[in-house]
């Protein structure tokens, strides 16, 4: 699809693309750029990388498609800095979780030439780096596209392509809207594992020796990377604030039924529970 792309941010998600890149045959020459100089050093001799650049404004030199895939408070800056050194019609994208902030960066950014087009992946896992990459880590997982209403539809349609061949389903909506439901079924979910941990750390440290899988199954994502997190809760703020107010009113709802012995109604909160979580796609 593009003769070179860059990855900039070489991390699970970007590893991860580079990787499908080549297995899918999607670029003749892979280039990446890592902040640090010890990745930098593993990339030159992945498989997976044809070349490694020590700044990210020589890196994206001659590439159709550049994939940030760095925290998000730092892509914006970091398209700012790429920005002058962008290759004329190249399309710029991210993988980043949050968008409001991102996109309406960009647009001040945006100059004639390169199109920026935000995307999340909807893939990884609590694990970070380079190590926890894989090839088919994008396989049958779903991705968000959030163009603006003067995006060019021929470059929406290439990036919507690429991630296709990836193995992706694609979704398309504006960044507000993404991050509202986001904010529900992604950023919610880190917080309340993340809250279950806090609350359980205020009890007798041997009950963790008595944990089965319920505990770990539930509490999985709150393993993941904090300084990443407070990133992503901080730059979505007020629609995850949005969310907890739903969720209060639902443990609100919880504790009067038990409160009340309502057996009834108890059973029909569970079924519900049950029934929306069999619901979800595998």
């Amino acid at each position: 699809m593009f003769q070179q792309i860059t990855i900039l941010g070489t991390g699970l998600l970007g590893a991860s693309i580079a990787m499908a890149v080549r297995k899918h045959s999607l670029s003749e020459r892979i280039v990446s750029w890592s902040r640090s100089p010890h990745t930098r050093a593993r990339c030159a001799d992945a498989e997976w990388c044809d070349q490694v650049h020590e700044s990210p404004a020589e890196a994206v030199e001659g590439s159709g498609l550049v994939v940030l895939c760095t925290p998000v408070q730092t892509i914006v800056p970091l398209l700012a800095e790429i920005a002058p050194r962008l290759d004329k019609d190249s399309i710029v994208t991210d993988v980043g979780s949050t968008k409001q902030n991102i996109c309406a960066g960009a647009q001040a950014l945006q100059a004639p030439g390169f199109t920026f087009i935000g995307s999340h992946p909807m893939a990884g896992s609590e694990q970070s780096g380079m190590d926890s990459a894989r090839s088919d880590l994008f396989s049958s997982a779903a991705c968000i596209l959030t163009p603006e209403h003067c995006t060019p539809a021929e470059k929406t349609a290439r990036l919507r392509s690429f991630w296709e061949k990836l193995g992706m389903t694609i979704h398309e909506m504006s960044p507000r809207q993404h991050d509202e439901t986001i904010a529900h079924i992604s950023h919610l979910p880190h917080l309340l594992a993340t809250t279950l941990c806090n609350a359980l750390t205020k009890k007798p440290q041997d009950w963790a020796l008595l944990a089965g899988g319920g505990l770990r199954d539930t509490t999985r994502i709150a393993a993941g990377d904090p300084a990443l997190w407070r990133q992503i809760l901080s730059d979505n703020r007020e629609a995850v604030l949005q969310g907890m107010e739903g969720l209060e009113k639902e443990l609100a709802a919880f504790r009067r039924i038990l409160a009340e012995n309502d057996e009834a109604a108890l059973q029909k909160a569970l079924a519900s529970g049950k029934a929306y979580r069999e619901g979800l796609r595998p």
